[in-house]
């Protein structure tokens, strides 16, 4: 059993419930997996052979690469705070600002550029799918690592 911190509407009083963490399903786990090498592998490989400068295929990789890490991050200080693990406010700050602040530079870049609509779009939706499924990798791994700790 997890203590999960429950904030009343006023965020006035806490209370401490336990919580039960059922095992992600193998099927679910799979999913995850799939969905980012999925989401990484076609936005890597429409960089690889997209008509542009060197320079520009790194903006992009490197936005990913920030992206991932990112969310990575929003999801560990989102779950520390439910389970009550001191979480400090500038590190969870800027973990949802960097998120932000990655989706943003993509736009931004995407916006800008000299590529056709289908191709942006490719890009975006890549790039979100990428950052999803992280995030449910994730959450996955941290699931089966405490499950297997209590098991012992």
């Amino acid at each position: 059993m997890i203590e999960v911190q429950e904030f009343t509407a006023s965020n006035e009083k806490s209370k401490t419930k336990e919580k039960n963490i059922l095992r992600p399903s193998d099927a679910f786990v799979g999913a995850a997996w799939f969905a980012l090498l999925v989401g990484m592998v076609s936005y890597c490989i429409g960089l690889w052979n997209a008509e542009m400068e060197l320079n520009e295929k790194g903006y992009y990789f490197t936005i990913l690469l920030f992206g991932l890490f990112s969310v990575i991050s929003v999801q560990k200080a989102v779950r520390d705070k439910m389970e009550g693990i001191p979480v400090t406010a500038v590190y969870y700050g800027i973990s949802w600002f960097t998120t932000i602040a990655s989706i943003v530079l993509l736009i931004i870049g995407l916006w800008n550029a000299d590529l056709l609509l289908s191709e942006k779009g490719f890009y975006g939706m890549s790039f979100i799918l990428s950052l999803f499924a992280s995030v449910a990798v994730q959450k996955n791994i941290r699931d089966l690592v405490w499950i297997d700790q209590e098991e012992k």
